[in-house]
């Protein structure tokens, strides 16, 4: 199908995309990599008057490290984080993650932020980055704020983002050297959206579990971080009764819909799979 009409803007600068904000209110929207918006336009399920696109800001493309965190601009690809030596070293979780995102023309063009940013319980870096503690840089007309990821999203494509605000970086604690990390995802065939997947970042010493975070992705109208999963693991050596016990908060939490991927029963179950496998995995990869 064919968009409705719409007026095409390309700033600059951050400062000027604001601006164009700020000036067309609720009938503008951004666009990043635009594989969520412009499909949804062309059905008619959105239909902005102004489409603000964010190609030319190159002060949105940035991966590096800033004392004790990693900082990700939201206009960074998921192919450059797939190719970056850094996250590779020091949050390997993100390429491994970028890598089940569609396919390589998707991710050539495919933005963190746009991912991020949109609410889409489908999308895969929410939960990873709820897992990480990560935080989102949001800056618009009234300065700039953080917002945790395990704050930001309040419903399905329903986020913490105010009028005229943009997201601009992702700011992530920098994992300790040896961490376990695994990003489970399951799903029907290549570039689709995951049945469920789930994200578990822990550490180990001497033999015990010393920290232990657990989220899950498309089981819920949000990405659900599962405090109570990470609780389960902490302080045990991942015997099979803690393990149990983290997948059944897991499976509790999670509350998907039946859709083309399954029943809402299926679909939990398959969730606490990938619960179990992410910890086992995670758990052979901590130093």
């Amino acid at each position: 199908m064919i968009p409705a009409p719409f007026d095409y803007h390309r700033p600059r600068t951050l400062d000027e995309a604001i601006a164009l904000l700020a000036a067309h209110d609720e009938a503008a929207r951004v666009v990043a990599g635009g594989h969520s918006l412009i499909p949804m336009m062309k059905l008619r399920l959105a239909a902005p008057e102004h489409l603000i696109d964010l190609q030319d800001l190159a002060e949105l493309r940035r991966i590096g490290a800033d004392g004790q965190v990693l900082v990700i601009g939201a206009m960074t690809t998921q192919q450059e984080l797939i190719a970056s030596a850094l996250l590779a070293a020091k949050c390997p979780i993100l390429r491994e993650t970028a890598l089940q995102i569609a396919d390589p023309q998707v991710r050539a063009l495919g933005t963190i932020g746009g991912n991020v940013a949109n609410g889409d319980p489908g999308n895969d870096m929410p939960a990873v980055m709820m897992a990480l503690d990560a935080r989102y840089r949001l800056k618009g007309p009234r300065g700039e704020r953080e917002v945790a990821a395990r704050d930001f999203y309040l419903g399905s494509f329903d986020t913490a983002l105010k009028p005229g605000e943009i997201l601009t970086q992702i700011i992530i604690p920098t994992p300790p050297d040896g961490h376990g990390f695994a990003y489970e995802k399951q799903k029907r065939k290549i570039g689709d959206y995951a049945t469920a997947a789930a994200a578990v970042i822990l550490t180990v010493a001497q033999g015990r579990c010393s920290a232990a975070a657990v989220a899950l992705t498309n089981v819920a109208p949000t990405p659900l971080f599962v405090a109570a999963s990470g609780q389960a693991l902490v302080g045990t050596r991942f015997e099979t009764s803690a393990v149990a016990e983290a997948v059944r908060h897991a499976t509790t939490l999670a509350h998907p819909a039946a859709d083309q991927r399954g029943p809402a029963e299926f679909r939990t179950h398959v969730a606490g799979v990938m619960v179990r496998r992410a910890i086992e995995r995670a758990k052979a990869r901590a130093a």
